[in-house]
């Protein structure tokens, strides 16, 4: 196969990421996400570990000295919920590629290895979601970006949408999640559980 064709069929490495780390953490008494110490490191530096193979990440949120470059960018207005975080960092991409994974930055289980099971996922779909056990989608996803353009809603709409309510507008494809990869960190309970 070809690179265009790995690309097309989304197995390749062309793809950006989008890290969303703006939120209000309500149940973490308003600590930011991204900074949070688990395992000795910071939640963004897990987040960028697993998203190794990005050709591009913009994290959404404030801006942190990190060892990776990557575009610091916030939605205006500020806290405008996730379709209006990754909207704001798919425009801040500054190259096309062919996938956009999306990501929470309190996932610290994700590997490159999700990653690539996404991509490969995305085949004969718009793009593809992680589902726990119980059918649940936490905010792990890849998406073809001509699609994520065709169904975004305008700045209004977007702010305060939910994310399902953005994906039900596209065929995505379920990916099992492994060992603890859906896992997020809500509350300081989280960060003790291993």
């Amino acid at each position: 196969m070809s690179g265009s064709q790995a690309s097309e069929s989304g197995t390749g490495t062309d793809f950006s990421a989008v890290v969303l780390a703006g939120g209000t953490a309500a149940r973490l008494d308003g600590a930011d996400k991204a900074l949070v110490e688990y395992r000795g490191r910071r939640l963004v530096e897990h987040a960028l570990d697993a998203l190794l193979d990005a050709r591009e990440v913009v994290v959404v949120g404030d801006p942190t000295p990190l060892e990776r470059p990557v575009t610091f960018t916030r939605e205006d207005p500020r806290h405008g919920g996730p379709v209006a975080g990754l909207l704001t960092g798919r425009d801040a991409l500054l190259r096309h590629t062919t996938l956009v994974a999306v990501v929470a930055v309190d996932m610290p289980h994700l590997t490159p290895a999700t990653w690539r099971r996404l991509r490969v996922a995305v085949e004969g779909h718009d793009g593809a979601r992680l589902v726990d056990g119980r059918g649940r989608h936490p905010l792990a996803f890849v998406v073809r970006t001509d699609r994520l353009d065709a169904v975004r809603p305008d700045h209004e709409e977007q702010h305060g949408m939910a994310v399902h309510e953005l994906l039900t507008r596209l065929d995505l494809a379920d990916v099992p999640s492994q060992d603890d990869e859906h896992r997020d960190i809500d509350t300081w309970a989280d960060l003790t559980r291993g």
